[in-house]
């Protein structure tokens, strides 16, 4: 029988993942999803699992049904399906929150916890522009998720 993989197991999981990644502000990648599993707003371990996994199979080499494998939850793997996003809404952001919105509350309070992240421009020694228009498209969608908890 496998056994269920612990909170432990996802932040290695999620660390060995992102290494070597790095964030638009030029910091190790992992710190992101870390500050996301922390965030108060979630309070179970099903959650952190969500989120420090959240971006593993959109931006690494893993799939859900590999997570599967591994035996995480199908609440927390259906979570991931809804964070992840699928090729045609790479250029429709609303696109994507509207299938989150539509989705488990698991994955609409880590989106939330993820976008408070994205949205911080403190860490940015120095914010573009472009910086603050992706913030602004953060602040729409937390406006969005904050209404359908």
């Amino acid at each position: 029988m496998l056994l269920k993989p612990t909170l432990e197991d996802a932040v290695a999981l999620a660390s060995a993942l992102h290494k070597g990644q790095k964030d638009k502000a030029g910091a190790s990648y992992i710190l992101h999803p870390l500050r996301v599993m922390l965030n108060p707003l979630l309070t179970t371990d099903e959650e952190r699992i969500a989120a420090v996994l959240h971006d593993t199979v959109e931006d690494c080499d893993i799939t859900l049904e590999q997570l599967r494998e591994r035996g995480y939850s199908a609440e927390v793997v259906e979570a991931l399906s809804f964070l992840t996003k699928l090729p045609e809404e790479e250029d429709d952001y609303d696109a994507f929150i509207e299938r989150i919105l539509g989705g488990l509350l698991i994955a609409r309070k880590v989106k939330l916890a993820d976008l408070h992240d994205n949205a911080d421009l403190s860490r940015f020694a120095h914010p573009t522009e472009k910086d603050v228009k992706r913030q602004e498209k953060y602040k729409r969608a937390i406006a969005r998720l904050e209404g359908s908890l």
